[in-house]
């Protein structure tokens, strides 16, 4: 049982006149498989296991955490790849990965509030999530198409998913390629913003049809590329195998963006999948994908999140 064995963790935190300072790494539990972040209320992070869909909580300042549920209540196989908080309900929204499935569990005790099914399809591989004021929006790298989830006006789900096709500028490519990856929205909702980790284009969508328009990059692309954190204007997206966060200055219109020259690097990052913001800082999760192959047990790797100044 996940819950009886999670493990508390504590880093050493030196003192400063201000109070103790945020710890640079934070150690997870050995064998966790991370790949998704999301930042709670407070200083609460939470981050899940791509092998079990476990739900780990941990505090941002203190390093500590626990698991907030164990996967033998969960009746069938899950896994948890992106995910986002939502704050007027204190919901967690999660990707499935290779279940076609979302999840949304109550973000204080990890019950489970809905199972989605959002694709039929085969291949399926929904990879990441991002919550707007009207609906949740999952990616699916295997398909061309986002799944679209209403929600009510107070943050619930409300009907069932519907399928948006990818359409206009949008490149698909077939025969397994990670295609549409980390996602994000602007404040208000009205534009999405995705990457595809293959071609390393990015792309703004029309959140109610789908349609897709290229950002002018000038010829720059950013391979790999899986989460997304969009920070007023500038676009910060982790790259898996060169283990580092690209960033991006975009115009006012999302139309074209120029690729920084100096990505953000760091000796801890290994192999990481996604980021969240906190303050002035990044958080990235390593899911260290060379030892850890997605989906897979790795119970003796050591995996961490690792706290970045924006660039």
């Amino acid at each position: 049982m996940l819950v009886a064995f999670a493990a508390t963790l504590a880093v050493a935190l030196p003192a400063t006149a201000g109070g103790p300072s945020f710890p640079d790494v934070i150690d997870l539990p050995r064998g966790i498989t991370p790949e998704g972040i999301a930042v709670g209320s407070g200083t609460e992070f939470f981050t899940g296991s791509l092998s079990t869909g476990a739900i780990y909580s941990g505090d941002l300042r203190t390093g500590e955490g626990a698991f907030l549920n164990d996967p033998s209540d969960f009746g069938s196989p899950r896994a948890a790849v992106g995910m986002k908080h939502d704050p007027r309900s204190d919901l967690l929204w999660v990707a499935g990965g290779f279940f076609g499935q979302g999840y949304v569990y109550d973000a204080d005790t990890g019950d489970t509030v809905a199972v989605l099914q959002l694709s039929t399809q085969q291949p399926t591989l929904v990879n990441d999530v991002v919550v707007t004021r009207k609906a949740a929006y999952f990616t699916d790298s295997f398909q061309p198409s986002l799944y679209r989830v209403p929600l009510d006006s107070k943050g619930l789900p409300d009907g069932p998913a519907e399928v948006l096709p990818l359409t206009g500028d949008f490149v698909f490519i077939g025969n397994f390629a990670i295609n549409a990856n980390g996602i994000d929205a602007t404040p208000n909702g009205e534009t999405l913003i995705l990457v595809n980790s293959t071609t390393g284009a990015l792309y703004t969508v029309d959140p109610n049809t789908g349609e897709a328009s290229a950002i002018d990059l000038g010829g720059d692309a950013l391979p790999n590329g899986d989460g997304l954190v969009l920070d007023g204007k500038t676009l910060y997206v982790v790259q898996n195998f060169p283990s580092q966060v690209g960033v991006v200055d975009l115009t006012r219109d999302l139309s074209s963006g120029v690729v920084s020259e100096s990505p953000i690097t760091s000796p801890e990052l290994k192999i990481p999948a996604t980021a969240a913001e906190f303050g002035n800082s990044l958080y990235v999760v390593n899911a260290r994908f060379d030892v850890a192959p997605p989906g897979m047990p790795a119970p003796d790797v050591e995996f961490q999140v690792v706290r970045l100044p924006k660039g």
